[in-house]
């Protein structure tokens, strides 16, 4: 059976996705946040793992999408989709604290994930207020 390589085919994709996405650093960054999150998953409390954990997990998927997707749209449709990033991004701080609060979450833990999180939301912040700059008045 063939293996599909995602990195090398044209078919799906009209132009090459490029290496680790470097021209996005913001995504990056949510991406390394992703990581300390997924590490965090496992060792959190069996009451909540699948509900609040479950739905930090995606606010996670969704924000990463959305800020890839963002990356790759035109210019037009780039602002709507950083504000909707930055929705998310606000939602998945909120249920951040929320963990914490219950104790779901340690103190060193959640403020690992915070950190680079905060930066996501400086960059999305800047990435919103050039895109903001940029368009002609209505």
């Amino acid at each position: 059976m063939a293996q599909l390589d995602i990195h090398n085919s044209q078919a799906a994709c009209k132009s090459p996705p490029p290496q680790r996405f470097g021209d996005l650093p913001v995504l990056h960054k949510v991406a390394d946040a992703y990581k300390l999150w997924h590490g965090v998953l496992q060792h959190f409390p069996r009451l909540t793992r699948y509900t609040l954990g479950a739905k930090i997990d995606t606010l996670f998927i969704e924000t990463t999408e959305l800020i890839l997707q963002a990356g790759y749209s035109h210019r037009e449709q780039k602002l709507a989709i950083v504000l909707l990033a930055c929705t998310k991004l606000d939602a998945l701080k909120y249920f951040l604290q929320i963990a914490w609060e219950l104790k779901a979450l340690d103190t060193k833990r959640y403020a690992r994930i915070a950190e680079p999180l905060t930066e996501v939301g400086k960059m999305l912040g800047g990435w919103k207020k050039q895109l903001q700059n940029e368009a002609p008045p209505p």
